[in-house]
């Protein structure tokens, strides 16, 4: 009760704040992390979301949480793992929060079988354009925020509460590091299991994979355990990803499976030096995680230490190209090909999808702002580093030619970087005609910054 009392109170201060901020000026989150890398202009006044951050309750028995807007997934897995629970899709870092996982999309290794995180949401209280606090669910008066809030990135309104389902684990999660010197053999493989949610005789609870070049890329294959030999610990002096090379067998504890990315940022903490021996041994545990990194980095973007000597050395500028990208299975050997030949960053990050399949009858349900097909399998490619700009070329260059090809088989690109569409195409691939319908309901004076502006002009 009194946590309840609190969210109350809390929602009650979030709506005073939103009350309070004048008409025509920019409505942000007073939050001191965040995972975007979209440069935007500082607003004036932000929402008070500083009671938001918690969770309301797990119910063991019905396996679902009820969890505040801007909880992190870290402190959800906290609360869920010792009832042998987790969310049905963890993003892979500690603090996304479950109201931007949902709004801006997330993605991990069970999205092979779970889809993506705003699944396995059941209903959300969403702070609208309009001040009013609404519950949305699959059906009823508000269905049509509830399919058009996943990937609207704040356009639509703030969740300040989501109900979700939950899975059961077990202790360990035990790795299968699976090589590939042929892309097509790799893309076949994860179609079978996808298919099957099997291998070689395994049950597969959990996959993705890296591909270092076209001739040497790996399939992680986990599978939840209660027995293990050993388990292997990559928050200290070993880093994960190079594992993959080493090992065909591995296991972690599932709490070191879930952050297995976090402590190096994937393989990012590499242009900290936080992978170098010695500075790892100076660099104290508790700050190799992905928000500490990713702090460095804004202060980079404010204040272009690394740019000014580069160019004291002599070097050309470079360019950002920091995307995660959804490709049909069908074509994902063919753009990693051409991302190999055309941009040439490696290592990249593989993560197998498929929308959520529903339990019962019926048919998997579509989002109209990140329209994937149902019943299709489809890859996350993730790449996160930085380009020379080659002379004659402008910023931006490479980062156009990634979202062409990616139209081009039919794909997706996630929004919470640099984006570079034209409105016309924007609006054809993000469901600009649903987002303009739902958008002119719940905030008819259009007090929101449209998904357009957040997205692509960097409002």
């Amino acid at each position: 009760m009194h946590a309840l009392r609190d969210h109350d109170q809390a929602v009650a201060e979030l709506r005073r704040s939103y009350a309070a901020v004048p008409p025509g000026q920019p409505v942000r989150l007073a939050k001191r992390t965040s995972n975007l890398f979209r440069p935007r202009s500082a607003p004036a006044s932000g929402l008070d979301v500083s009671g938001l951050g918690g969770v309301l309750g797990v119910d063991p028995g019905a396996r679902t949480a009820d969890v505040q807007g801007m909880c992190t997934y870290e402190r959800l897995v906290e609360a869920t793992l010792p009832y042998g629970l987790m969310p049905l899709v963890v993003p892979q870092l500690r603090t996304i929060t479950l109201g931007g996982a949902v709004t801006g999309l997330g993605i991990e290794s069970t999205s092979f079988r779970n889809g993506l995180p705003h699944e396995s949401v059941i209903e959300l209280d969403v702070l609208t354009g309009a001040g009013d606090v609404v519950t949305a669910r699959p059906d009823g008066t508000h269905a049509d925020l509830y399919a058009a809030f996943p990937n609207s990135l704040g356009s639509l309104g703030y969740a300040t509460r989501l109900r979700i389902e939950l899975q059961p684990v077990r202790r360990y999660v035990a790795l299968r590091n699976l090589r590939f010197t042929n892309l097509t053999a790799l893309t076949e493989a994860i179609g079978e299991i996808t298919e099957t949610r099997h291998w070689a005789g395994e049950s597969v609870d959990a996959l993705d994979g890296v591909m270092f070049t076209p001739g040497e890329a790996y399939l992680v294959l986990g599978s939840f355990t209660d027995d293990v030999p050993a388990v292997s610990d990559y928050t200290g002096q070993e880093i994960y990803y190079r594992s993959l090379r080493q090992r065909q067998h591995d296991a972690l504890t599932i709490h070191d499976y879930l952050w297995r990315w976090d402590t190096d940022w994937f393989w990012c903490s590499a242009a900290f030096g936080a992978q170098h021996p010695v500075v790892r041994r100076l660099w104290p545990a508790r700050w190799r995680r992905s928000d500490v990194y990713h702090r460095i980095v804004r202060l980079e973007h404010r204040h272009q230490v690394a740019a000014r000597v580069d160019r004291w050395r002599g070097q050309p500028p470079r360019e950002r190209v920091v995307q995660d990208v959804e490709i049909p299975l069908d074509r994902t050997a063919e753009f990693l090909h051409w991302f190999a030949g055309d941009v040439g960053m490696t290592p990249v990050w593989l993560c197998p999808l498929r929308l959520r399949e529903p339990t019962g009858a019926g048919s998997a349900r579509s989002w109209p702002l990140y329209p994937l097909r149902p019943g299709r399998d489809y890859v996350n490619i993730g790449f996160w580093g930085s380009v020379p700009i080659a002379e004659g070329a402008a910023d931006g260059d490479v980062n156009r030619r990634i979202e062409h090809a990616v139209s081009e088989l039919g794909g997706h690109k996630s929004l919470y970087s640099d984006a570079y569409y034209d409105r016309d195409s924007f609006d054809r691939l993000y469901g600009g005609g649903t987002w303009r319908a739902v958008r002119d309901r719940y905030d008819p004076d259009h007090r929101l910054t449209g998904l357009y502006e957040k997205a692509v002009a960097r409002a």
